[in-house]
């Protein structure tokens, strides 16, 4: 594959353009970006990524100004085998001063695992639908928040944020259709067994900026505002306008993958997350801090994509491919 000259942009847009949008109050000054990509968006590669990939994959990201970087997933590599480096990959980053590099762990095994290598702050995930839950944990809601509860007491000894995770908060490839209620229900649980912050993910990118405004309204009943985060696949190409409206009821936390890689082992036909590039060209443009340097995430999309051989699924960087 053909290395990509991009065109230079500023962290304002190609234009410097600053909108008053947020100064005037109708969204958050600032936005936290969570990047997911060496997790969310490696684990669902068929090809296994080596090492030394991911590694510099993670350095690039940290030199961008991301200040949280999900690394990798302390899971069973018979369940997600794309992850089965995760102690060397953990090992083998450079962690730089201000930047968050959680992992996710499923259970008790998964999170001494982790801390045992270095880990500083974990995830937990589970889901708003049963059938999701059990096809991808192997368990019912109510038992992975068992689960759950073995994680929280051992990571509130060791003093280790946890966040969490809230699968299918605007659909489900088995259930279809999941009730706002039932994610409030779910989102309320994780938050008062102790996570410090909520992400709510449309795992197969079918919600839209309707459903995903009732959602919100239904969660932010039971979890302040400030502790929620979403995480959109863009599988319909709805994820910038979720965000948007996100964004416009308050939320100021919002995760994305680099070049918009990932998927789901257990969502059939989930395209990746939202493209960071794509994301922080628009946080930009309505004058929402991040601290990311757009034209660093952008090189560093094209690192992965000539690693993976494949074309990068951001609209920012396509659009501004020389090639």
């Amino acid at each position: 594959m053909p290395q990509c000259a991009t065109a230079s942009l500023s962290r304002d847009g190609p234009w410097g353009q600053v909108s008053t949008a947020a100064a005037a109050g109708a969204f958050p000054k600032r936005v936290k970006v969570v990047e997911v990509g060496p997790r969310d968006g490696l684990q669902n590669e068929k090809n296994v990524v080596p090492t030394p990939v991911k590694i510099n994959l993670i350095n690039m990201l940290s030199e961008t100004g991301l200040p949280v970087i999900e690394a990798t997933s302390f899971v069973s590599p018979k369940w997600v085998p794309q992850m089965a480096d995760h102690a060397e990959v953990m090992r083998g980053i450079n962690k730089l001063p201000g930047i968050s590099y959680p992992v996710l762990t499923p259970n008790l095994k998964g999170f001494q695992a982790a801390v045992a290598a270095g880990a500083k702050e974990v995830a937990i995930f589970g889901a708003a639908s049963e059938l999701f839950t059990k096809k991808n944990i192997n368990c019912s809601i109510d038992e992975s928040l068992e689960r759950f509860s073995e994680v929280m007491a051992a990571a509130r000894a060791a003093s280790i944020p946890v966040r969490g995770y809230v699968s299918c908060a605007l659909g489900c490839p088995y259930e279809g259709k999941i009730s706002a209620a039932k994610v409030a229900e779910v989102s309320k649980k994780m938050y008062l067994m102790g996570c410090y912050e909520i992400s709510l993910g449309d795992t197969i990118g079918i919600g839209t900026p309707g459903s995903m405004k009732e959602m919100l309204t239904a969660v932010m009943k039971e979890v302040p505002v400030g502790a929620l985060a979403v995480h959109c696949h863009d599988t319909y190409g709805q994820a910038l306008a979720n965000i948007l409206v996100a964004l416009q009821m308050g939320v100021s936390v919002v995760d994305a993958s680099v070049a918009g890689l990932g998927g789901c082992p257990y969502a059939q036909g989930a395209s990746g997350n939202v493209a960071t590039e794509d994301l922080v060209y628009m946080l930009n443009g309505l004058g929402i801090h991040t601290g990311v340097d757009l034209q660093k995430l952008m090189d560093t999309g094209t690192f992965i994509c000539n690693a993976l051989n494949r074309r990068t699924n951001s609209k920012v960087s396509q659009a501004s491919c020389r090639l």
